[in-house]
């Protein structure tokens, strides 16, 4: 049977996508890839959720009658309505289970960029929730660390950080069964020019005084003076202020600066509606899979193969349809 379906392109009543969307979807996304991104349920997951991004930011924008989804209930639907992937409904939360510990573990690299002061750093907002961090972001197949946060950084905040990175300087933290590093790039001009490159990534970028700041302590785990939500910040602050005592700033602290922290780019609207953020489809980007330690949940899937003869099928079916 093909696990292509032709129908009505209407949306259903209760907002869910017509299967003619969801076919396109399981075409474009899970069939039509290279074979080595078939070879593994997690490597196939993170495909649903290149789907999932496309789903949200282009087919729920154009249409907003369809029904938004989290990453869960959208890696649901799919497996549902693809032949391909139906036979493995059975196991599907073992499936996301192991998906998000494999997740998790996936090293992440970015940067803490700073002012020519030394005295503000700059923090992005994810697009929802409250909480703060450094533009940083999961390690691609093959990719270096440096590469990695070259390419997180612009994508997060549009900036190019590839001429002031030093591949020595770096701030590494290790958090459960994963590796963040954080390359230090000093002395960045306050009134450069920000704004993400992804959609529905990052709802705000902002300039942050270190003094406002607290790293981890006793009393402090999350959240600085002014009540910032920090939870991947924290840890890094007092390396960072090690650093900076060592290190000389390009200008000398201005007096007549602004006191506080401020805001550099905010999206019109985040968790609360839509954005000006200008890429297209965040699903050409590689799959990550740096081969993480082969534990946590669902790891009896790990030798999963696909049918590829279904596939062959599949995909026949769907280019000449």
């Amino acid at each position: 049977m093909s696990s292509i379906h032709r129908s009505s392109s209407a949306t259903l009543k209760n907002g869910n996508p017509p299967q003619e969307l969801l076919d396109d979807l399981c075409s474009r996304f899970v069939l039509n890839v290279p074979k080595e991104d078939q070879q593994s349920f997690e490597r196939i997951l993170f495909l649903v959720e290149y789907a999932h991004w496309f789903y949200e930011d282009n087919s729920v924008e154009k249409n907003p009658s369809l029904k938004s989804f989290n990453l869960k209930e959208f890696t649901s639907l799919l497996f549902n309505s693809c032949d391909v992937l139906r036979p493995y409904v059975a196991h599907i939360d073992d499936i996301f289970k192991d998906f998000t510990s494999y997740k998790v573990r996936v090293p992440v690299t970015g940067a803490i960029i700073l002012d020519e002061t030394f005295e503000r750093c700059l923090l992005v907002k994810g697009w929802k929730g409250t909480s703060w961090s450094f533009p940083r972001g999961k390690k691609n197949k093959d990719e270096e660390d440096h590469t990695c946060a070259i390419r997180e950084v612009q994508e997060e905040t549009g900036f190019d950080v590839s001429k002031l990175l030093n591949q020595d300087e770096y701030i590494e933290e290790i958090f459960g069964q994963q590796r963040v590093r954080l390359y230090i790039i000093a002395g960045v001009k306050d009134d450069t020019a920000f704004a993400p490159l992804t959609k529905k990534e990052i709802s705000e970028i902002s300039w942050h005084r270190l003094d406002d700041l607290q790293p981890v302590s006793g009393d402090v785990i999350s959240r600085g003076l002014s009540g910032v939500k920090l939870y991947m910040v924290a840890p890094f602050l007092l390396s960072l202020k090690s650093w900076i005592s060592a290190h000389q700033p390009p200008i000398a602290p201005k007096f007549d600066a602004p006191a506080k922290g401020f805001c550099v780019w905010k999206a019109k609207n985040s968790s609360t509606g839509s954005s000006t953020m200008i890429a297209e489809n965040q699903a050409t980007k590689p799959v990550s899979d740096v081969h993480p330690p082969d534990t946590g949940p669902g790891r009896s899937f790990r030798n999963f193969r696909f049918d590829t003869t279904a596939i062959l099928k599949a995909m026949d079916s769907a280019f000449s349809a």
